[in-house]
């Protein structure tokens, strides 16, 4: 887990580029994700010459071979421990003029992120800051594979801006939800067609490391855990090179994280390839119908991107394959022919699994528009029984846009270090969701509407429009409340009014002069004998307010000025 320390280190590099310039966080992210590599490949060729040394050979394909380039400068001088050394002045002329060119013709190291280095833009504008990057970068000590990640995925975190077409970023905590109750397995080929900066496939290489290191030791498995079984498509060049470093630096070494518009191409090649999709697709995206790959619009006429990243996720699987999705709670019971027929599909003629209901402030502060996590199962025959749902109501963190943590970092997420007490729980659902969705078919099925969580039949679903959202199915119990009569009350009051401030009322009064008065008591002859020295009698003076209203008075009287009206009877 990334420190104090560490952090204080990553912001001021940050803070560095905002006062060198560049305030844009997504080219922040993108300048130091190309100095990172850099780093990197001065460090596989350390590693490499290192090898070849012990074993009294020549380096197999230098990424920085011996002699010196068309203009005289040697090859060497592009290493990043050569050039840190540099003065500012001279450190920039080599990374700008002769680094740069030369990686977008390398090759790289060959993996993906070297693939996407063609269209990468140096744009540091000054040697000064380009100093102060490579001194910040070089003293954060990245030295193994948990610490890379965590460092690169707290800058990521730092992208606090909404993207142009709904893209936002999804909250870790609820990728590894996802990911936990997917369980990847070492067998199988993930994807994810709208992956960002790939915190889907990083979350699931995790998690593999975790439950089956096998895919690091067994030679077929570590392989295919290298270079085939993480796939992401994007269509923007700086989040392609943005996810391909994440993968890097989490010890995936050759992703296929590959330039596509997921829903304006025709996928005969990637049909029933993938054995798990995990993704957050963007909702209100913009779209040309016109481009629309025909596959996807031959299920459904619709522009709405998050139903057409529904039947393109229903393309890519493989039978048997399963699916986690995070959809916006208007594709749950949507009215349109589009959003009927395609919630009809997921329970008629595929497995819809469960329905687990975010919070609505679950995505701020990029979004606050509610959304749902929906499970399911290609069969292309059926088989949903029961579908089981999750009211979310808290995620461990504020829903507010600050999503401060509610508990300790030791109690947060699906899978905390300890264990949470019951009034914990109420500030986190996750470790929970994944006790029940582990008795979904068994324990799960007995439980009342009432309850967090509960089943529901597929003839009662069929029977509401295949509406999916939880509100439609959840009862709600209300406690009975016993009130007192009404009469009771009042009578209670009326008491303590006698006691509080027993008067008389004067009827039949004169302005001034001799006091011709009548009185007549409001009060019960108890009341009257507890508090006769309050009352008024013949012979009291009694004084009046400005308004010359004597028709109710008190045996005192106190006035905001010295001004009194004057006075009835002899004082």
């Amino acid at each position: 887990m990334i420190t104090g320390e560490l952090k204080s280190q990553i912001d001021k590099i940050w803070n560095d580029f905002w006062a060198g310039g560049i305030a844009n966080p997504l080219e922040v992210i993108e300048q130091l994700t190309l100095l990172l590599f850099i780093k990197r490949l001065d460090e596989l060729q350390t590693l490499a010459e290192n090898k070849a040394k012990r074993l009294g050979e020549p380096v197999e394909r230098p990424l920085f071979p011996d002699g010196g380039d068309d203009s005289g400068r040697s090859y060497q001088d592009y290493r990043w421990s050569r050039f840190k050394n540099f003065a500012p002045a001279e450190m920039y002329e080599v990374v700008a003029e002769h680094v740069f060119p030369h990686l977008r013709t390398l090759g790289g190291d060959g993996t993906t992120y070297a693939a996407h280095m063609e269209g990468a833009r140096f744009t540091i504008p000054t040697p000064a800051l380009l100093a102060k990057a490579v001194d910040g970068l070089d003293a954060v000590p990245m030295v193994d594979r948990d610490t890379k990640g965590d460092v690169y995925e707290y800058m990521l975190a730092k992208i606090a801006s909404s993207g142009q077409n709904g893209q936002f970023r999804t909250p870790r905590h609820i990728i590894q939800l996802m990911v936990e109750m997917t369980a990847p397995a070492p067998g199988d080929t993930i994807c994810d067609p709208a992956c960002g900066t790939a915190g889907f496939l990083v979350a699931a290489s995790e998690y593999l490391r975790d439950h089956h290191p096998e895919v690091l030791r067994e030679p077929k498995l570590s392989a295919h855990f290298h270079h085939g079984m993480f796939n992401g498509y994007d269509f923007d060049n700086t989040m392609l090179r943005i996810g391909s470093m994440n993968m890097l630096l989490h010890g995936v070494d050759s992703p296929d994280i590959a330039y596509k518009d997921s829903l304006a191409e025709e996928h005969a090649g990637d049909e029933e390839a993938y054995s798990l999709i995990l993704a957050n697709p963007p909702f209100a995206g913009s779209l040309d119908y016109e481009n629309t790959a025909k596959d996807l619009l031959a299920v459904a006429k619709t522009k709405k991107t998050e139903l057409l990243f529904l039947i393109l996720f229903l393309r890519l699987l493989k039978p048997g394959g399963r699916a986690a999705v995070i959809v916006p709670d208007g594709v749950l019971f949507g009215s349109t022919k589009a959003h009927k027929e395609l919630r009809r599909i997921l329970v008629e003629d595929q497995k819809l699994d469960a329905v687990v209901s975010l919070p609505s402030g679950a995505f701020k502060p990029y979004a606050g528009v509610s959304t749902a996590i929906l499970f399911f199962t290609k069969t292309n025959s059926g088989g949903t029984d029961h579908v089981w749902f999750y009211d979310v109501t808290a995620d461990g963190y504020s829903l507010d846009d600050k999503r401060t943590p509610l508990l300790d970092d030791t109690k947060l997420g699906p899978v905390p270090a300890a264990a949470l007490t019951d009034d914990e729980h109420v500030k986190n659902n996750l470790p929970d969701i994944l006790t029940r969705w582990a008795d979904r078919d068994t324990g799960e099925r007995n439980r009342s509407r009432t309850d967090q969580s509960f089943c529901v039949p597929k003839a009662d679903i069929a029977a509401n429009d295949y509406d999916l959202s939880l509100n439609r199915y959840k009862e709600i119990e209300y406690e009975e409340v016993e009130h007192r009569d009404p009469r009771e009350i009042i009578a209670e009051l009326r008491k303590l009014e006698d006691e509080i401030h027993p008067v008389l009322k004067i009827k039949d009064t004169t302005a001034f002069g001799d006091f011709k008065g009548e009185f007549q008591s409001f009060v019960d002859p108890e009341v009257a004998e507890r508090h006769a020295e309050r009352l008024i009698r013949p012979g009291d003076c009694l004084m009046l307010n400005a308004a010359h209203n004597a028709d109710y008075v008190g045996s005192k009287s106190f006035f905001a000025t010295n001004a009194v009206a004057g006075a009835l009877g002899d004082c």
